[in-house]
């Protein structure tokens, strides 16, 4: 098929801007909105930190919408907005033949990232990245430790708490340190510099904390104190890993913790931020590295991943990988990890975006 005829709808978000009195949704009717190019966005706040989760995701349209021009396919843009309705009528209008799905989230919502994909489906459009099903399970934390835990792989002992006014010492199975998060955010969202904790008081609070800001149950995890590393994957008959990145903590201050906070994520500026590093190729021995590879491509099976996904593990102080998480439509920016990978395994960031599409178009009716 010639790519000049094959139109690619590009679905996003509206991106906002965080700061520390709250959220500003960048609308059409204000200094900039959301067709506004990454640079405009920056320009246009004020915040010496700026929250780059939302505006990230002009980076990561630009550059697929420049990738798949280059690369001879015909683009439109949708900017999700929030509103299911817009998107149904301009996919019933322009009925593109596959969309390049980068919505995660309607209404601020993650769980409606799964439903944006079914409706893709229920609709007969092929789309990029996870089924509508996966977004869902991998978007639970728990279910993907149980899920992965039920297929022997290693994950860090864990714990569910949905009611903080009954923990008791003897009700926490988990050994400190341990750190908790969010059982149902992506992104880093609620992780902090103190959500590893290492008595029962601590843990109180963080898990009090999270039911009060995210109002949801809390997820209790064993901390593996050691490296972190993530794996990406792209391809579905033959999924191949891609060279495995570390998150280089060397630069934060020794008094911070070594994981990846939200702050580490996505506040530019901050010292978290420039405190971690991605290192591509990362640095380990070679039965190490086949471990790693081999438990990633399992987990990318076993959850049901397709097309691209990344596999974050720790590694424990004798190498022993432990899986995190599984990120299905991880960022796929030119200068994000993923890409990042991709290039050390020797493909353009233009190969990359085009690959992923190909694989979608393969599943048109």
């Amino acid at each position: 098929m010639n790519n000049k005829k094959i139109h690619v709808a590009i679905v996003f978000n509206e991106p906002t801007l965080t700061t520390e009195d709250g959220v500003k949704y960048i609308s059409e009717n204000g200094a900039i909105h959301g067709s506004a190019t990454k640079a405009e966005v920056l320009q246009a706040s004020d915040q010496e930190q700026i929250d780059l989760s939302e505006v990230g995701v002009l980076e990561e349209r630009e550059s697929v919408q420049k990738a798949l021009q280059a690369a001879g396919y015909r683009c439109s843009l949708f900017n999700m907005n929030g509103d299911v309705r817009r998107l149904f009528d301009f996919l019933d209008e322009k009925r593109p033949d596959v969309i390049f799905n980068l919505c995660e989230s309607v209404g601020n919502e993650s769980i409606h990232e799964m439903h944006v994909a079914g409706l893709y489906e229920l609709m007969g459009i092929p789309y990029t990245g996870a089924s509508a099903f996966v977004l869902g399970s991998c978007l639970s934390k728990v279910r993907t430790k149980e899920v992965l835990r039920s297929h022997g792989l290693p994950v860090p002992r864990f714990q569910v708490f949905r009611n903080v006014t009954s923990i008791g010492a003897d009700d926490v199975q988990v050994p400190f340190p341990a750190i908790v998060k969010p059982s149902q955010e992506d992104a880093s969202l609620g992780i902090e510099s103190d959500s590893i904790v290492d008595n029962l008081a601590a843990l109180k609070k963080k898990v009090r904390r999270i039911f009060q800001t995210y109002d949801q149950p809390a997820l209790v995890e064993e901390y593996i104190d050691g490296r972190e590393i993530n794996v990406a994957i792209i391809g579905n008959k033959r999924p191949i890993p891609l060279p495995i990145s570390e998150i280089d903590f060397g630069k934060l201050p020794s008094d911070y913790p070594k994981i990846v906070t939200y702050r580490a994520k996505w506040i530019q500026g901050s010292v978290e931020y420039d405190g971690t590093v991605g290192v591509c190729p990362a640095p380990l021995a070679p039965e190490v590295e086949k471990n790693v590879r081999e438990l990633a491509l399992k987990a990318y099976r076993v959850m049901g991943c397709r097309d691209y996904a990344r596999i974050d593990m720790r590694l424990d102080k004798d190498n022993n990988p432990f899986i995190i998480e599984v990120n299905p439509n991880p960022d796929i920016s030119d200068d994000a990890g993923f890409a990042r990978s991709a290039r050390a395994y020797g493909m353009t960031f233009e190969q990359t975006i085009s690959k992923i599409v190909e694989y979608a178009l393969e599943r048109m009716p």
